[in-house]
């Protein structure tokens, strides 16, 4: 599954039939040949899901300063980019693997693939965000998975649009809403433990058959969700998509007034703020990596204020440190999620399995 990332930004912006940059540094390398007067490796390696992007001046800046060239290995989503790493532990194909989530994050730490390491500016991290005390990980990004409303149906309908997940039950959203499947989607299993979250380990199942009952429709992931049946975006409307409530993320509205040409002065879909689950995404020093002092470097780099406010408009997210600044589009056209559903790492870890399996006999078959 991949994540956020992520976010949805970036598969939007190819949707739209927009390239982003992909951050890649030089192949030049002087490889460690294990003795004491051997040379220091020059590349540092990244490997990250298909949805890590940067500014290349940013980026260049780092290497300039740092003197070390940043090779990023993309390597699908985010489930099957940590699957790999499990499998090479010892020998990963990289320094410092980017991209693991908080709904991974025990999976990752229970296989041992990362080194600890406390990078330089983690006290500008904000709390909430530093989830492992040993920081075999540091905090990246954040964002939430939310459920989003196009504005013009309920405007024409004269409906308010639903605000949190008790809403999406009422009679009056009935056949509206599109959600992805939480078995193959990071979204889709994002807003299943935004309800495991909200309704408990019993409640939710209660809650999902209410919500089938409610007509929610279920597709494979968020391209086919958001960009084929969601009435709101700009590819759905394309495809003249008929659900105009779509389980997407609070960073789609800025994203839809981004690339749209001429850029409206609203964005034309909203955020239901009440429905969201928030999901962080970490970076850690893989263990083994032959070029360690380059890895630290760069997680250092990952948390520094340049790649925390260049972040949001590269992959659609927010930044995790105190001193960054929210670009003006999504201070104008996002929303601020104040009380997103959270699920400790742990429970997800002992229960994620049991859950997809439940929610899949309930709602898909």
């Amino acid at each position: 599954m991949s994540t956020t990332k992520k976010i949805a930004g970036a598969a939007l912006a190819a949707a739209l039939g927009v390239t982003t940059l992909s951050a890649c540094g030089g192949d030049a390398e002087d490889k460690t040949a294990g003795g004491s007067d051997a040379p220091k490796s020059k590349t540092v390696t990244l490997v990250s899901h298909d949805s890590f992007n940067v500014t290349e001046a940013v980026l260049k800046e780092f290497e300039q300063q740092s003197g070390y060239t940043v090779k990023v290995l993309k390597a699908g989503d985010a489930g099957a980019a940590l699957n790999q790493e499990i499998l090479t532990k010892g020998s990963p194909r990289g320094d410092v693997f980017f991209g693991v989530d908080n709904t991974l994050l025990s999976r990752a730490l229970d296989n041992g693939i990362f080194t600890p390491y406390e990078a330089k500016g983690l006290a500008e991290v904000k709390p909430e965000f530093q989830l492992d005390k040993e920081h075999r990980v540091t905090p990246i990004d954040s964002g939430d998975i939310c459920v989003n409303y196009d504005k013009a149906y309920f405007a024409d309908k004269k409906i308010a649009p639903p605000q949190t997940l008790d809403d999406l039950v009422k009679p009056e959203y009935k056949n509206l809403l599109v959600t992805e499947n939480a078995a193959t989607s990071s979204p889709g299993l994002g807003f299943l433990l935004a309800t495991v979250g909200k309704y408990g380990d019993e409640g939710w199942k209660d809650y999902w058959s209410k919500l089938k009952d409610n007509g929610v429709e279920v597709v494979d992931g968020w391209e086919q969700a958001y960009n084929e049946r969601f009435s709101g975006s700009a590819g759905g409307k394309k495809a003249k998509g008929d659900r105009p409530l779509v389980v997407s993320y609070a960073s789609s509205p800025p994203v839809e007034v981004l690339y749209a040409e001429p850029q409206p002065a609203e964005a034309p879909t909203g955020v239901a703020t009440g429905t969201c689950f928030r999901q962080t995404e970490f970076a850690g020093l893989l263990k083994g990596a032959k070029n360690e002092e380059g890895g630290k470097a760069l997680v250092d780099f990952l948390i520094s204020k340049k790649f925390q406010e260049d972040m949001p408009l590269q992959m659609f997210v927010n930044p995790v440190t105190k001193d960054a600044s929210l670009p003006e589009l999504f201070t104008k056209h996002g929303v601020v999620v104040d009380k997103p559903e959270n699920v400790a790492p742990e429970t997800i870890a002992a229960n994620r399995e049991q859950w997809v399996k439940a929610w899949t006999s309930l709602v898909v078959k």
